[in-house]
């Protein structure tokens, strides 16, 4: 196997752990009623657009998400919650330092043995979910799935349902499709463009991503036979309906999408299997993103 497939298997585990941790970590974590901004950069900015629309959702307080290059400094927050699984994303520690004195920060990490631990006001460490893979793929859902405990939002369902989602078949015909669309409403709009991002970087996929009801609005019409379109979630009524009307192949989302998502990690393996290619050696990506000053 390889680094990717066997940290993919390993996320029932790695959430229970985060889910039993949520308590133990309380204080570090955004209040109910603080002003938050949770930052983060590729697959850690796609998390924290799903943890900002579920604390949100949730009425624990405003919530906006950005990637750690693109905050907005002019306004005011009680706390940036930064995802970083490395701890050494030049954005990310930028941002964190010049934030030092003016706004409580926490930074959920993997590796508490780098820069983030000083650069942060607050740790998070879930080591147990760090990864050699350059592909993120469980330290991603299991910082969110410490964060949907701390919101009151995670269940044993939800392992469940990513037990599923590593034991049941892809769809027949999926692997073949050329083109890759990944829908989302609320807080899973994160996790489709995560979904797409994964395609991408582990296969060299053509994929989309949208909420779910843009997707009537112009994007639909590049979907044809080869296409497949997977929604994460509930689908808007009559959605389903409209695009196979066009020859693509429709997925209804039938597990949480968190758990969608661990089926969509598989797939990417797949295609990339499929194609000849190593989802551990992507094309010009690394671990981390560390810029020359």
């Amino acid at each position: 196997m390889t680094h990717v497939e066997n940290e993919l298997n390993s996320q029932p585990e790695c959430w229970i752990r985060a889910a039993e941790q949520a308590d133990r970590h309380r204080s570090a974590l955004p209040e109910p009623g603080e002003r938050v901004a949770v930052v983060g950069c590729g697959t850690s900015y796609f998390m924290a657009q799903a943890v900002a629309a579920l604390r949100e959702g949730a009425g624990q307080g405003e919530t906006d998400a950005f990637a750690a290059s693109e905050f907005p400094h002019g306004r005011s927050y009680d706390r940036v919650l930064a995802l970083t699984r490395s701890g050494t994303t030049t954005e990310v520690l930028d941002l964190l330092g010049g934030l030092t004195g003016r706004t409580r920060t926490t930074a959920v990490t993997a590796d508490p043995d780098t820069p983030v631990r000083t650069a942060a006001d607050d740790l998070v460490v879930l080591d147990f979910a760090d990864e050699r893979s350059v592909v993120q793929t469980r330290f991603a859902t299991t910082a969110l799935t410490l964060l949907r405990a701390h919101l009151g939002l995670h269940s044993d369902a939800v392992v469940a349902d990513a037990r599923t989602a590593l034991a049941a078949p892809l769809p027949e015909g999926l692997v073949d499709c050329t083109q890759f669309t990944f829908l989302g409403r609320g807080w899973s709009v994160g996790l489709a463009q995560e979904a797409g991002l994964k395609m991408r970087e582990a296969s060299r996929s053509w994929t989309e991503a949208y909420p779910a009801m843009e997707y009537r609005h112009g994007p639909i019409s590049v979907t044809t036979a080869g296409t497949a379109t997977w929604m994460l979630g509930t689908a808007p009524d009559g959605l389903a309906e409209q695009v196979r009307a066009t020859g693509a192949l429709w997925i209804e989302g039938a597990l949480d999408p968190l758990a969608e998502l661990v089926r969509i990690q598989r797939l990417a393996v797949a295609v990339a299997a499929a194609r000849g290619l190593d989802p551990d050696q992507p094309r010009h990506l690394t671990r981390s993103v560390i810029l020359a000053p």
